[in-house]
């Protein structure tokens, strides 16, 4: 028996460096991006320039040394690490006679293959449609063209053969049916209010360890791996904290800088329960040498949600990996923790609970038999933890809601 190993797509990454954003970090991402993908980055081409050329995107003399590059490694794909018009596309691909996708669709594909809910395929399938539509005009006889490897994957992917009309009409399908889970999540998300069950949302770049802490938390069994984009459905379980207080947590979709606003727009049912949370928790990988620029990514998505005064709870995460973590200074605002081995958890749970709302109390009361029903009107918003019957009445220990704490007062131990 002989095992067929599926071999890795040769990919060339190339960036135009306008100065609008540190090219290098960004091609080091977009390489992890490749790596998700399937592929394998075999050389990287970092042009400098003023802006983009309208016709080539790196220029006609840097366009013709690329050409050669991809016969010298023998390359099956090109990506840039920025969007290209169509006719940009057709031209550097006249030129080098390689199949060439942008950053946004190489995004893309690698949803449509980790999106495994119907959810998460409408989404992607949405996004797919909205960013090929105004790139039909330019792209001619490639539309025609059903290939196989990054960049062609995905549920829209039988699509590119219609006209601007059936796209237009599928999108429109494609919205009414999201908008109708959407209403669903929201009445999930009314009923949450109502019934006064806290929620935190895990918020961060993709790959900071999100799903990691939810396993660890809650043994929820969600996929996590050391990829980006392992999540993109919502995950919920529910945790006790250590005032006794009970709340759900909520896994999210990950982050990235300039994630395509396809992207943004087809996910935002699934990123507004952030903008719907008690309280968020903020993870950052601490070993990254992005922390701080992954940091500001979130947090200004966060803004553009409607996250604004929501408490926040920073948790610096993978310190395991860092040796001179002791040394990072945090200002006392962020927890440091290591959610594979359990590390800094305890403290993260109270920095949680200090971090929310304040809406009942535990204490200790003594309930004459004849005021045992008050027990009853415990349950309703809150917790009995024990109660043991004695000579002189009932002792509660119990997690009582503010609203109802004054009947208690007077049996207060």
């Amino acid at each position: 028996m002989y095992e067929n190993e599926r071999q890795k797509e040769k990919v060339i990454t190339v960036c135009v460096d306008t100065g609008e954003y540190n090219a290098e970090q960004s091609m080091d991402e977009l390489s992890e991006l490749v790596e998700t993908a399937g592929g394998e980055v075999v050389a990287r081409v970092i042009q400098k320039r003023p802006a983009f050329d309208p016709g080539t995107c790196i220029g006609s003399g840097r366009l013709a040394e690329l050409a050669q590059l991809c016969q010298q490694v023998d390359a099956d794909r090109i990506i840039f690490d920025h969007e290209l018009t169509a006719t940009q596309i057709r031209n550097i691909e006249d030129a080098c006679n390689t199949f060439t996708i942008d950053r946004t669709m190489l995004i893309l594909d690698i949803f449509a293959q980790r999106a495994t809910t119907r959810e998460g395929r409408l989404q992607v399938e949405l996004a797919q449609n909205k960013y090929r539509l105004p790139r039909l005009a330019g792209m001619g006889v490639k539309l025609s063209r059903l290939g196989g490897g990054i960049g062609t994957r995905g549920p829209g992917e039988s699509k590119l053969e219609t006209d601007k009309r059936h796209i237009r009409s599928r999108i429109q399908a494609l919205t009414d049916e999201l908008r109708e889970i959407e209403r669903r999540r929201g009445y999930a998300r009314a009923k949450r209010k109502k019934d006064n069950i806290l929620t935190c949302a895990i918020v961060g770049y993709t790959n900071v360890g999100k799903s990691t802490l939810l396993n660890k938390l809650t043994e929820a069994g969600v996929l996590a791996e050391n990829k980006l984009f392992a999540t993109l459905e919502t995950t919920s379980r529910a945790i006790e904290l250590p005032d006794g207080r009970s709340v759900t947590l909520i896994d999210t979709v990950g982050l990235i800088s300039r994630l395509p606003h396809q992207l943004v727009e087809a996910f935002k049912s699934t990123l507004e329960e952030a903008s719907s949370a008690d309280v968020i928790l903020h993870i950052c990988d601490a070993s990254s040498d992005n922390c701080q620029e992954q940091a500001e990514v979130t947090l200004s998505l966060l803004k553009e949600l409607g996250c604004d005064g929501i408490p926040v709870v920073t948790v610096l995460n993978k310190c395991d990996l860092v040796p001179y973590i002791d040394d990072l200074d945090t200002n006392g605002s962020a927890v440091k923790i290591s959610a594979k081995s359990g590390e800094g958890i305890a403290a993260m749970l109270l920095a949680l609970a200090k971090a929310l709302e304040t809406t009942a109390q535990r204490m200790r009361v003594r309930l004459p038999y004849d005021k045992s029903g008050l027990v009853n009107k415990i349950l309703i918003d809150g917790k009995v933890f024990s109660q043991d019957y004695e000579a002189d009445g009932i002792l509660v220990d119990a997690l009582i809601d503010n609203k109802i704490l004054y009947m208690f007062e007077e049996y207060k131990l």
